[in-house]
């Protein structure tokens, strides 16, 4: 009996012991399964908040791309500051070291032995003494000599120094007047309407003008003093600057973030809000800064460096060709308009209806032609240039002369008989297919502005000649009425600087020396 026993306790230790190893197999099982069910919770809640953070993103994206005129109208452009650009002569410092004050000079009580007592003298002290002193004479002496050299030596290296320092420091004074020479000569210039002095202040204002990080800056003014023109030439963001993807979502069963797609012609209207609003900010900071009054009109050219997805080349687009002057412009309240309806409506801006397909538009004024860096000044040209000047021409020989240039440019022109001409001076056809057409042309051989009545006359014409444009083409310049008129209008007016650029393109010697007074 009591071995049954045993062996029953021991059953059930056993049985006891491997209880106890399920329930904590059991236990271990449930909290594995937990923590999964926990971890893959927040897996979950993780991808759920990535998306809701990509959609933010986008929607903040787009508000960006939609506040870029008010954000430039709450930070007001600032001209170019003329005395900024002025420097300080560079500090330079002179170290002289240990060299800048003279080192103590020798004195004898550092020599001089000491004087034996009464008992030394007594044994023999005083002929030691005699010895001691004579040799510390001695040595004060070759100390003296010494010192002498020394601080001769050191006198010299320090006047040396200074000479030096005051040559650097010369130098540097003269290094800034010679910048700040520069500097008001520049200032100069632009307050004189310097073609080459306003097209370099005017690039550094709008170099300073800020964009987000995606946006490229590839920018440039020219002036055009004949007409108080500027022309801006403006590299444009490509249209997959605003968000292809409205909204994001997790999708569970794939594991997968999926995007909704912006409709085609949210993305349009959008890319076209930007880029309008690019245009207004930009015409908005040139008469800002323009503290002198330089400016009458501004043409902007934006345009998008692509790929043309047919022929697989780089291309240029122009998607928008905005003409404003300065009375035009100062009757806004830029805070409150629609951007794209302000630059079609109000200025007759010529916007590409399809940028996503890079439908381009034609400007009115190619930024070469007001371009600093290629033309001449109109009123700088040497006496000993050869170029034939065209103010010397007669009126009749400025319009063959015209007439010449655009058969140069690979037109079919006529020029029309002087009587009876209805105001045509030349007429010519642009062969190319679906895009040519009849041009009517009037050449006027001005030493001073053409009169808005010779801009409104051309348009006249050009309808009464059922012609596809009409191009006015000056030695001079226009004012601001004659562009205001211009524009929204099939109207191409060339000025003397736009007439030299187009006359270099084509290999034309000429140039534009008005009469000296």
């Amino acid at each position: 009996m009591a071995a049954d026993s045993g062996s029953s306790d021991f059953q059930r230790q056993i049985a006891a012991q491997r209880r106890a190893k399920e329930l904590e197999a059991r236990q271990e099982a449930r909290a594995a399964e937990q923590a999964r069910k926990d971890a893959l919770k927040r897996y979950e809640q993780d991808r759920i908040a990535e998306a809701v953070e990509l959609t933010k993103a986008a929607e903040q994206q787009l508000v960006d791309l939609d506040n870029i005129l008010a954000k430039s109208l709450a930070d007001p452009p600032r001209g170019v500051d003329f005395n900024a650009l002025k420097r300080r002569p560079a500090e330079i410092s002179l170290d002289l070291g240990t060299e800048a004050q003279p080192m103590a000079a020798p004195v004898w009580q550092d020599f001089e032995p000491a004087r034996p007592s009464s008992l030394g003298r007594l044994l023999g002290g005083e002929a030691r003494y005699a010895r001691e002193r004579a040799q510390a004479e001695l040595d004060f002496a070759a100390a003296v000599d010494a010192y002498r050299t020394y601080e001769v030596n050191r006198q010299r290296r320090v006047a040396e120094a200074r000479r030096v320092h005051a040559g650097r420091q010369a130098a540097a004074r003269a290094e800034a007047d010679t910048h700040n020479a520069k500097i008001d000569r520049f200032a100069a210039a632009v307050r004189g309407g310097d073609r080459h002095a306003v097209s370099r202040y005017a690039q550094m204002a709008i170099d300073r003008v800020p964009d987000p990080p995606r946006f490229r800056r590839q920018r440039l003014a020219g002036y055009v003093p004949e007409s108080t023109l500027l022309a801006l030439e403006w590299q444009l963001p490509a249209i997959d600057v605003v968000p292809a993807q409205r909204a994001f979502k997790w999708v569970k069963t794939r594991d997968e973030l999926v995007g909704t797609s912006r409709p085609a012609v949210d993305i349009r209207q959008a890319y076209q809000k930007l880029v309008a609003q690019l245009a207004l900010r930009a015409v908005h900071t040139v008469f800002s800064i323009d503290r002198f009054s330089l400016v009458n009109t501004v043409v902007f050219n934006g345009y998008v460096e692509a790929i043309d997805p047919v022929t697989g080349q780089s291309i240029t687009p122009c998607l928008i060709m905005l003409r404003a002057n300065r009375e035009q412009f100062s009757g806004l309240k830029l805070a409150n308009v629609d951007p794209v309806a302000c630059v079609r409506k109000y200025f007759g801006a010529d916007v590409s209806p399809h940028p996503e397909e890079l439908q381009a538009v034609t400007p009115v004024m190619e930024f070469k032609m007001a371009d600093p860096r290629i033309i001449d000044p109109v009123d700088v040209i040497s006496r000993i240039d050869k170029r034939p000047n065209l103010l010397e021409l007669t009126a009749k020989e400025f319009e063959y002369f015209v007439h010449n240039l655009f058969t140069r440019m690979g037109f079919d022109t006529k020029v029309v008989a002087a009587s009876g001409d209805g105001g045509v001076d030349c007429v010519a056809y642009d062969p190319t297919p679906i895009r040519g057409g009849k041009y009517v042309i009037q050449a006027k051989l001005y030493n001073k502005t053409v009169p808005p009545a010779a801009v409104r006359d051309l348009y006249g014409t050009m309808q009464h000649e059922g012609a596809k444009s009409g191009i006015l083409i000056t030695t001079s310049g226009y004012g601001p009425s004659s562009y205001e008129f211009a524009n929204g209008k099939p109207l191409q007016l060339i000025d003397g600087s736009g007439l030299l650029a187009i006359c270099k393109e084509y290999g034309i010697p000429a140039r534009i020396v008005p009469p000296s007074k």
